[in-house]
């Protein structure tokens, strides 16, 4: 199980300062979408520098022409890039056959889909690596959570990690480990906290421990 740090809302320079301060403790760092639209692809290049030892997610919740835009988030440094689960098959099989092609790999969100479990197992088939099950901020906000969805995916999958995002904190993590997916994505439940360093590493241990 590895642990994702989600960056959304903050600037390049701030971003690697806030990592500098939990990079013993998280796996991936993830450059969110909003940093992406912000910043660019250069936040990607950036943070890759700065901590070549962790591998950097590019949330650009692919839509459309995955090949093109997956080998520019290979060529900026990105190891992981997200599209959506939404997303036409075919567009699937040309962001996994580029990040084969570049050594990369895909991270499917499963935002905004409605059968989770149908979709999941189609992924599973196109030979993606990731999928994850994320509640957006939208419904974060309406009091939802995906770990239910986590289950569903989890029985039908045989090949693929499994991941989730939004919304985790400390005190709701124990239910996220008990679920077991490979990747557990944190954004606020980190960069939110006075002491982020300190979150970061009490997360890990759990997630260790799990």
């Amino acid at each position: 199980m590895e642990l994702q740090l989600a960056l959304d809302l903050v600037d390049i320079p701030e971003g690697i300062k806030l990592v500098k301060e939990v990079e013993d403790y998280i796996d991936i760092v993830e450059i969110g979408t909003p940093v992406v639209i912000n910043e660019g692809l250069r936040a990607v290049k950036e943070m890759k520098q700065a901590f070549p030892n962790l591998k950097v997610l590019a949330d650009l919740k692919v839509m459309d022409a995955a090949g093109y835009e997956v080998m520019k988030a290979s060529e900026a440094g990105a190891d992981i890039v997200t599209i959506l689960g939404a997303a036409e098959d075919e567009t699937i099989k040309g962001a996994v056959e580029e990040a084969k092609k570049q050594g990369r790999k895909i991270l499917v969100d499963m935002i905004g889909v409605k059968d989770i479990e149908t979709r999941a197992r189609e992924l599973d088939a196109l030979g993606v690596d990731y999928i994850c099950v994320h509640t957006g901020y939208d419904l974060q906000v309406v009091g939802k959570n995906s770990f239910e969805d986590l289950q569903t995916i989890k029985g039908v999958v045989k090949n693929a990690k499994t991941a989730v995002a939004g919304g985790i904190k400390l005190d709701s993590l124990p239910g996220v480990i008990e679920a077991k997916p490979d990747l557990v994505i944190v954004g606020g439940g980190i960069t939110g906290q006075a002491d982020k360093r300190a979150a970061a590493a009490e997360m890990q241990r759990l997630i260790k421990q799990g």
